[in-house]
């Protein structure tokens, strides 16, 4: 018997894709095929293309798909079965186009800039299940577009404790002028995406989301935290701010998730977000769902129109560090010094007695 199966070719929407081995097994719990997670991404197409279009994307990919026991590489451990890939594949069809970013290093790379629905699947054939857009276009890589705000369950909690903090982020949002459009992060997490004017740098963005989430947690001191270091977050929910610093991305809408259940990132209406479960939403069941409601996520596509000002937040921001004296928080161990960052120092370190021995 072969070992694997003939390469194929599909037609995306007048670009024929080759799909080699598309009978080999990505997802084994659920007998989910290659040919079925590129079928999948062509299904929602309209969608992830719309979530992806234009923007500087970092690849997740599992090319020997997601088995018991299948890990991700890492910085500090780069034997995993899977990868992230933010420089654009060698060997690349010349329709693939890309957009030079930089990163905190002060290195620079040509990512991946998707602008049809065929660089989708081509880059699914690679073995991308999950996709990690930049919250900027290709024309002005150094302005964020979006705002996004990433409610992280930390241990003790899950995607119900995410569920109810939610609709008191949409709740702030408005007072700020904002609206936002929520999503399952396709784990235990969930996403909400404002659009924004591109006016502002990282650094306001970034600023601005600690505003933000510095209120909500006052507001739900025992459900939310902004606490960066782990071992102080306790049982909440976490606002990770740091999403919102160059080079951290979030895994788009349509993605698909590196889990034995081959579940997605979903798009949902408010009125349902205490109402599903992440396990709603997979490879199997979306396309339905798609066909059904529509890209929910379509006003945060590059250059739609009704975007926000965040002027408000960062005037949050100016209170809260003038009235009440609060300052900036750490960045994400890899970056460098950031000015007026305090130190980027686990507590319990810190408050080790000096003269005791390491």
């Amino acid at each position: 018997m072969p070992s694997s199966t003939p390469a194929i070719e599909i037609d995306v929407r007048g670009r024929a894709v080759r799909v080699s081995s598309p009978d080999k097994v990505y997802f084994p719990a659920r007998g989910l095929t290659k040919r079925d997670v590129v079928e999948y991404f062509v299904a929602v197409g309209d969608g992830v293309l719309a979530a992806l279009l234009d923007r500087p994307t970092t690849l997740e990919r599992w090319p020997k798909g997601v088995f018991e026991g299948a890990r991700l590489s890492t910085r500090a451990d780069s034997s995993g079965d899977a990868f992230y890939q933010k420089r654009v594949p060698a060997g690349a069809p010349d329709y693939v186009r890309t957009a030079r970013i930089g990163f905190p290093s002060g290195r620079t790379a040509d990512e991946v800039a998707p602008s049809e629905l065929a660089v989708v699947a081509w880059a699914a054939n690679l073995g991308t299940l999950t996709f990690h857009p930049w919250p900027v276009t290709s024309d002005d890589v150094d302005r964020p577009d979006q705002l996004r705000i990433d409610l992280d369950p930390q241990p003790g909690t899950d995607f119900s404790d995410a569920a109810r903090v939610a609709p008191r982020v949409r709740e702030l949002l408005a007072e700020h002028g904002l609206e936002g459009w929520p999503k399952t992060s396709g784990g235990r997490g969930i996403h909400v995406f404002v659009p924004i004017e591109p006016r502002w740098t990282f650094v306001d963005a970034r600023r601005a989301t600690i505003a933000f989430g510095r209120e909500l947690e006052r507001r739900m001191p025992d459900e939310v935290t902004m606490k960066w270091w782990k071992e102080e977050r306790g049982s909440k929910i976490f606002v990770d701010y740091n999403q919102m610093a160059r080079d951290r991305t979030i895994a788009s809408a349509y993605s698909v998730r590196s889990n034995p259940r081959a579940t997605v990132s979903a798009p949902l209406r408010w009125e349902e977000v205490g109402d599903v479960h992440p396990d709603d939403f997979d490879v199997t069941s979306m396309p339905a769902r798609f066909a059904e409601v529509g890209d929910l996520f379509a006003p945060l596509a590059a250059h739609a129109p009704g975007r926000f000002s965040i002027e408000s937040l960062l005037e949050l921001a100016e209170r809260q560090e003038h009235d009440e004296g609060h300052g900036d928080l750490p960045y994400p161990p890899e970056y460098p010094k950031m000015p007026g960052e305090p130190p980027r120092v686990q507590p319990s370190r810190a408050r080790k007695d000096p003269a005791e021995p390491a």
